[in-house]
Order: structure tokens, then sequence, then C-alpha cells
């Protein structure tokens, strides 16, 4: 907690959202790889999902009650059969999301949590491994009011008065997260997830609503202001009477506004971490995963993903676009991989082309997430569809099972670090964080090896060559000497458009920042084209890697204890890449034993002819089909 002080407001405001963030990513639950299940890091992680209850199917698919029809029970025990589970292995699965508790009740689900339990018996015994979705963020009121008439107190609500609904699905609520005698009953669910399940893993869905204007919630942030603020400080900010206050409707931007969005986060953080911390004393390596907003988009309270992925492995990143070449403009799903492999995560996609396995293969922890969907005992693409997997898939899903020497204990190299600022893409006006976005977008287009980092990496830069505050137009005095250290030690700052020309709660600096810095040091770049000649010719060595290729080949770099390995996609489907060539750094004065090209539609690896000096080795790649890994084998 923060100190009180009797400080200026403006200098205390200066520090605590980001003092906050501090404090949630020390106390991280993300496991080392080196204590997380021995079977995550040997086979990695290749899944098929089925994981709604039958009683929620029924409601969900237009009827007004909850009772199945024998055609839907005959097919929902056909899923949960030991046929399915042999069928799924075929394929190549080895970790079945499935379902554990949907929200209804404990009564209303009992029949189903046994189900669960027998289906997850018979997935161990196949060896295959289990997650289970633990719970909802929404409940279905229509039956658990009934047996748990106290649950109405859980609900959020607007500042009406009125629930949160699941969209269109008013038969749904949304709970608060954080109220104590929810907190209960959802733990008792972890513990029969964990206990009678013996689940390897826990999904806890729908980070995407956060406190609201109910009265826990409006409790909980009169107890926050009162804890990092004096009376003196609460009047200067206009705040009279904290048992009078309640959460600012207003989407203007306000200091008090600024601390309810942070509030938030910080709550949505706190649940999290509070379910994962009762399970890992139940169990030491059980897995944690959440659903929060699609990472890909800018900063969104109540999710602050540089908070959130900290406290678990894996994390669903469920609206992911289609990737590929379309129209002449590159789409992928890359920046949500780069954010995760920097937070030691692993992300869930739906992944239904080898197009799309392959980028999982090349950007993804050791992963290529859910590969089908088995609701009802049809093996289909994803949920909502009725079209079978694309046999195409099965090549790219045998290599990542057969050729764990290129996956298993790999590490990114990355040259550059491209900033999310909490306070530009949540405070400040949306060009900025679409500036943020955009330089990303180029750094992926032209292959520069390069990861997303939040606020809360800022004092972990040592590893990276050079730092783009793209859109950082609003930066903390504290977040300024982080970055200023960075350079006294010889980094090198890129900036694209103003940079910190605010602070934290977008009120405008007296003073420029950065002022007496070297310009060989702390450059300032125009345009994002100007960013690529700036990256590419400047630092102390060259970098990872440089491709000469056209649009639509993207990769990355991994390493390990004695290779490096270029991994490569071709975006265009349909349309092999031609004569690409490559240059990758190698550590001064190593010796290259062969390199060698593995495609999953190649029987056998293929050498390929390099030339090599003191510090990297170059080669060329006659043709890449969707996916090639290039290995550098040292002697």
């Amino acid at each position: 907690m923060l100190q009180k002080a009797r400080l200026n407001t403006l200098i205390f405001l200066l520090t605590v959202v980001f003092c906050a963030q501090t404090e949630v990513f020390a106390q991280q639950l993300t496991l080392p790889k080196s204590q997380r299940p021995a079977w995550l890091q040997d086979q990695g992680l290749i899944m098929a999902g089925s994981w709604e209850p039958l009683l929620f199917r029924v409601r969900r698919d237009g009827s007004d009650g909850y009772t199945p029809t024998p055609e839907q029970r005959e097919a929902y025990n056909k899923e949960h059969s030991a046929a399915m589970v042999e069928d799924l292995e075929k394929i190549g699965v080895n970790f079945v999301m499935m379902h554990c508790y949907k929200g209804f009740g404990l009564q209303a689900e009992k029949e189903s949590m046994a189900d669960a339990v027998r289906f997850s018996k018979l997935c161990h015994d196949a060896g295959l491994h289990v997650g289970v979705y633990n719970y909802s963020g929404a409940f279905g009121w229509e039956l658990l009011f009934k047996e748990t008439p106290e649950a109405e107190n859980w609900l959020i609500r607007k500042p009406d008065g009125s629930p949160v609904t699941y969209g269109r699905a008013l038969y749904r609520y949304y709970w608060d997260r954080n109220h104590p005698d929810a907190i209960k009953f959802y733990k008792e669910l972890v513990r029969f997830a964990v206990e009678d399940i013996q689940s390897d893993l826990l999904h806890f869905d729908n980070y995407s609503v956060g406190p609201g204007w109910d009265e826990n919630s409006v409790r909980r942030f009169r107890k926050f202001l009162s804890d990092n603020y004096t009376p003196t400080e609460l009047q200067n900010m206009g705040i009279e009477d904290l048992e009078t206050l309640i959460p600012p409707k207003e989407e203007e931007i306000t200091p008090l506004r600024c601390l309810w969005l942070e509030f938030q986060c910080r709550s949505t953080v706190d649940s999290y971490y509070e379910m994962g911390r009762y399970a890992r004393t139940l169990r030491e390596d059980i897995l944690l995963e959440c659903n929060p907003r699609p990472v890909a988009e800018k900063i969104h309270p109540p999710i602050h993903h540089g908070w959130q992925l900290s406290g678990g492995e894996a994390f669903w990143n469920e609206t992911g676009k289609v990737p590929g070449l379309q129209d002449g403009k590159l789409v992928t799903r890359i920046p949500a991989y780069k954010i995760a492999r920097r937070m030691d995560n692993l992300v869930f996609m739906y992944c239904r082309s080898p197009l799309e396995i392959a980028e999982a293969m090349a950007f993804n922890l050791d992963c290529i997430g859910c590969i089908c969907w088995f609701e009802y005992g049809d093996i289909v693409r994803m949920p909502g569809s009725d079209e079978s997997i694309d046999e195409a898939m099965l090549p790219y899903i045998r290599f990542f099972k057969e050729r764990r020497d290129l996956f298993r204990n790999t590490q990114v190299l990355a040259d550059v670090a491209v900033l999310r600022s909490f306070p530009s893409q949540v405070f400040a006006e949306e060009q900025y964080a679409n500036k943020t976005a955009q330089v990303e977008q180029t750094l992926i287009e032209n292959r520069i090896p390069f990861q997303i980092i939040y606020d809360n990496l800022l004092d972990n830069l040592q590893s990276y060559q050079c730092l783009v505050l793209a859109g950082c137009v609003a930066l903390s005095d504290s977040q300024i000497q982080q970055i200023e250290d960075y350079i006294r030690a010889g980094g090198i700052v890129c900036t694209v458009g103003p940079a910190a020309t605010y602070d934290e709660l977008m009120r405008p600096r007296s003073k420029p920042a950065f002022t007496g810095l070297s310009e060989q040091q702390f450059l300032k770049i125009n345009d994002t084209g100007d960013l690529i000649e700036a990256i590419r010719g400047l630092g102390k060595k060259q970098l990872a890697f440089t491709i000469k290729a056209p649009l639509g080949v993207c990769a990355e770099i991994t390493k390990t204890d004695r290779s490096q390995i270029l991994h490569l996609v071709n975006y265009q489907e349909g349309k092999p890449a031609k004569d690409i060539e490559a240059a990758v750094a190698i550590p001064d004065n190593s010796k290259i034993r062969k390199v060698l090209l593995s495609d999953p539609l190649l029987p056998d690896d293929k050498p390929i002819d390099f030339e090599q000096d003191n510090s990297s080795v170059r080669f060329s790649i006659p043709e890449l089909n969707v996916y090639a890994a290039m290995q550098i084998i040292f002697e």
C-alpha cells in the first residue's frame, strides 16, 4: 500500500498510478518455465475444446427452459465417451478444454459437474491433459437465484442500479468478482476443479467488466481512496466527503476518473490473483488462464494486460483476426503473440488453417492453440461452425508434435522494445494508441526483431538495443527516469511523434522531458518509414536477423543452448515466396556446424549452404511455402 504523506497533490498524483503497477507486477504469479508441469515442456499444447454444460446449450440455442431433448442428450453422451477421446487423440490433440461450472447454480449443474469428473478421467487415462471452464464472469440468474438467493447481492450494477447483462443474453448477469461472499462461493469451485476433476489448468472467463455502481464496488473504491490519500489531498481533488462519493459517470478525463479506471484494472487483477493464490495452495503447479479483452487492441480498462497476464501462464485471444495478405495488406495475430512471449504466457486462439498453425509455431510460446471444437461429438473447426477441420493442417500438427527440438525451451531474441503506455492509450486521444499500433505493424512488415512491453517492464530494458516510444505522449516522472537510466547505460531511444509532453494524468508539462541527452542515443523520428532506417542503422551491433523478402513473409528468432532457430511464415497462401535472403547474428567467434531447413511438407531436413564470419551467418531460402524453421546449429 502506498505511504500516506502530506505531499503536494500534483506531485503525489504523478506517482500513485504507476507505483501501483510496480506493486502488482512484483507479486506476479506466473510460474517460471522450470516450475511448470513437465508435460507442457515435453509436449507443448494442442487443444480441442467443448466447455459448455448441457443446460446452458439448451438455453443458449433458443429454448426458454433448460431441459434437453433426447437427441441433445444422446449427442452429449457421445461427446463424453472414450471413443470421442480416441478420435481427438488421432488428430493430434493432447489437451482438452472442457466444462466445469458456468454459473447457473451448484444444484442446477450438479449432473454436468459429475460428467466433467468422469470425462476428465477418460482424458487422463488416455494421456490427454485437461483444462476446465471454472467460471464465467456472468451467471444464469434464472436458476442461480432460486437456489442461492443471496447471489442477487453479488451483481455488478450500472449507475441507475440495473444489472449489467451479458449482451443480449438477458438471462445472464455479470457478477462482482471482488464481492467477499462471491469469492467464497467460487473458491469452492476452484477446489472442485483441482481436487475432484483433477484439472491441469483453470480457465476464468470474461474479464471484460470491472467494478460498477453496486454497493460493494462503491465501498471498495472509497476505501481505495482513503487508503492512498490524506483528507487534505482528497479535498484538493474536490472530494469533500468520501462517505457520499460515487464513481464518476462522465467520460471526461479528470484525476478522479483516472483513479477510477486504475481502480477497475486493479480490481480485475486482484480477483485473478486471489483465485490463483488459492488454487496454488491446492496444487503448486496448477496452470492459470483467463480471457481478457483481445490483447491486439489498445489498453482498455478494466483490463491492463501488463498487470493481468502476470497472474497466470496463459490467456485467450478469442477474437483474433484471420491472418493473411489481404488486398495487399498484411493481417496477423503477431502482436498478441509477442505480448504473450514477453510475459511468459501461452496464447489460446482458434487455429483453423495451416497458416494459423504456422503463425502459432513461429510466434506463440510452444502452443498451437485450439484446433477443433467437439460439442455434441462432432469435430468441427470452431464454435458455431459445421465445417470439418481442414486436413491440410495435419502435417503441421504432426510436425509440432515430432519436432520438439524446434520449440521446447526456446528463448526469443529481440533487439527492439515498443512501449504500450497506459496513460497514453487510456487517457489520451485515440490517435496516440493508433500511432503505437501503426509502429508495431511497420516493424512486423519489415521483419524487425522486437517485443511489446508495458509500463511495468520499463525497469528491465537492458536486453534491448533500442526502445521505441510511439504515441507515448503521457509518461510519469518515474518512467522518464527509468528511460533516461537506460540511455545512460548505453541504450538508444527512438521517439515517433511527441513523447512525455504530458504527465500520466494528461496534464501538460511545464518543462520538456528528456533534455540534455545525446542526439545519437535519443532520436526524434518523424514517421514510421524513417524509424526502420534508424533502427537498422544504429546500435553497437547488427540486429538479431535481417531478411530480404516480399511483403507477407514474417519472421521470429529463438535460441536454445546449441542453436538458433529462424522461424519464417508466408502469409500469402497458395503462393510460395522465392529466393529469401537472411543474415543472422551469432555470438562472436562461434563456429556453425550446419544450417538446416525444416518444413512440415518435406520428409526430411534440407541442408542449406551458408557463409559465416565472426559475428553472422548468411544463407538463402530458395522457396518458402507456409512455414519453415531455419536451424543454425553450433559446433
